[in-house]
This record gives structure tokens, sequence and C-alpha cells, in this order.
């Protein structure tokens, strides 16, 4: 009884202990967030002077006023939605197809084809022959230089072609063929239908990707209408006086441009946020699933 006891006690303060683990964690993921949340409807100049750490100080909401008037910022959501849902569904078509055929095993020379797909997670171009590239292809300063370069990637190549090889026996293949069905019916019939957890996984995966991306439109773009909204948050975020009066009609009569800018950026950080934090939570599950997705077999 004693022995039970003890290991009771035992199990009660291993549990205390993760609890305020966890506990101190979340604190330390969600106090940024919620500093951001606050700020956004605080007066600027109590932000800037660290006046705000638990209360909002000086509520305004001059800067959500202002980011729901900007046609910028309105902009650079339309151009991430159009990038976002074209370049995920392109990745998607592409990675679920050549992942399909090289887990087959009748595919000649597979191994060769993935060694030269695994090789380039390794070792690459470099940006600048990327960019020469992507320069004499025409599709500098154009949509197609935020979909395009990244259409597919060897990880999530390496992700589908396993969960194919794990989860669809060849004996399913085998029976479909006697049945007089081809390659493309096999997979458009049975293997997509039973893919759908590896397809919301991709789609997920790529969904974020484009939708955080700003690196690539700093490099290829130069028209200000065709900024991702990622682009337009950085030029908020960094601008200096002189940039902001000229990026944001007006902003200099109101105090300040940047104080219209200090106004602005932390609400325009929610907004850009917004959709991923609102869908994350009910998508979870997915992200885990493709992390142990090749973990286990059989």
């Amino acid at each position: 009884m004693s022995v039970l006891s003890r290991k009771n006690g035992f199990d009660r303060m291993f549990d205390i202990t993760n609890y305020t683990i966890m506990t101190v964690i979340m604190l330390a993921v969600m106090y940024p967030l919620y500093i951001i949340v606050i700020s956004s409807i605080s007066d600027p100049d109590s932000v800037n002077t660290g006046g705000v750490w638990l209360l909002p100080e000086g509520i305004t909401f001059e800067g959500y006023k202002r980011i729901f008037t900007d046609s910028k910022i309105w902009t650079g959501y339309k151009n991430t939605l159009i990038y976002t849902s074209l370049g995920t569904s392109l990745n998607v078509v592409l990675c679920l197809t050549s992942a399909f055929a090289l887990s087959r095993s009748d595919l000649a020379g597979r191994n060769y084809f993935m060694i030269l797909i695994v090789f380039t997670m390794f070792f690459g171009g470099g940006l600048i022959p990327t960019y020469l590239l992507v320069k004499e292809m025409g599709m500098t300063n154009t949509i197609w230089s935020q979909i395009v370069p990244g259409a597919v990637t060897a990880y999530n190549i390496i992700i589908c072609r396993t969960f194919f090889q794990t989860t669809i026996p060849k004996e399913l293949q085998e029976a479909s063929e006697m049945d007089g069905c081809s390659i493309t019916g096999f997979f458009f019939k049975v293997v997509l239908p039973l893919s759908l957890p590896i397809v919301a996984v991709m789609v997920l995966f790529n969904a974020v990707a484009h939708w955080n991306a700003y690196f690539t439109g700093l490099i290829y773009l130069r028209d200000h209408k065709l900024y991702p909204l990622q682009l337009v948050i950085r030029e908020i975020l960094i601008v200096n006086e002189s940039q902001a009066d000229s990026a944001i009609g007006g902003a200099g009569e109101d105090g300040g441009a940047q104080r219209i800018a200090d106004i602005m950026k932390y609400g325009v950080i929610i907004v850009s946020s917004l959709p991923v934090l609102v869908l994350y939570p009910f998508l979870q599950r997915y992200f885990v699933k493709g992390i142990m997705i090749g973990s286990l077999k059989g």
C-alpha cells in the first residue's frame, strides 16, 4: 500500500511539474501575441515608451480605421489570395503526380530520379543564378514569379512518395489493372480518395508557405500593385517619415507620418495573421499527420 501511495504521490508531482512547465511555455508563446493585440488599439506614444505591457493605454481604433481604408493593404490581400490559391493548386498537383510516379516499383530509373531530387535539397544554384533564370524566362515583375520557381519541393515529394508506398498496397493496383483500369484511372479513382490526409497536409503546408512568403516578392517584383500582403506589411514596419508620407496618403497632416505608421503596424500584423490563426486550430491534426507520415510502417 505504501508503494502504491508513494507512486501516486510521484505521479501527482510529475503532473504538477508538467502543468507548470506547459503553463509557462504557453504564457511565453501567447504573451507576444497578446502584446500585439493590445498595442494595436493603444496610443502609439504609450507603446513606444513601454507603457503597454498588461492592459491597453489610450484606447484608439484609428489604426484599424486607416487599415480598412488603405487601398494598398487590400490590394496586397487580393494579391496574396491569388498567389496562395494558384500556387497551392500547382504545388499539390505537381507534388502528388510526381510522388505517385516515383512510388511505383515498375517505373524505370526511379531511384536515379530520386537521387537527383534529393540532391537539390543539399545543393542549389544560389540566388543570383536563380534570379537570372527567372529573368530570362520573362517572369520578373509578374505573378508567375511568385508561383512557378517554387512549384515543387523535394521535401514534399519525399513525404508524398513515402505515404503512397506505405499506404497504397501493390495488390490494389494489380486488382485494378485486372479490372481494366488504367494507371491514370487508378490514380484518380483509387489513390486520391485514399490519400485525402496527405492531400490536406500538402494543401496546408503550401498554403501557409505562400501566405507568409515575402522574399520572392522582394526579389522579383517592382510594381507595387503586384506586392503580396507581407511586402505591404514590411513597408509599413520599416518605413521612415519621408517614405511613410508618400506610402500612406495624407498621413503627414495628422501629426507625423511615423506616428501614423506606428498606429497601423500592429493592426496590420493582426489583420494579416487572422486567417491562419482562425484556421489553424481546426486543421492542427493534419499538421501532426504530416509530421508522422513515414515514421511508422505496417
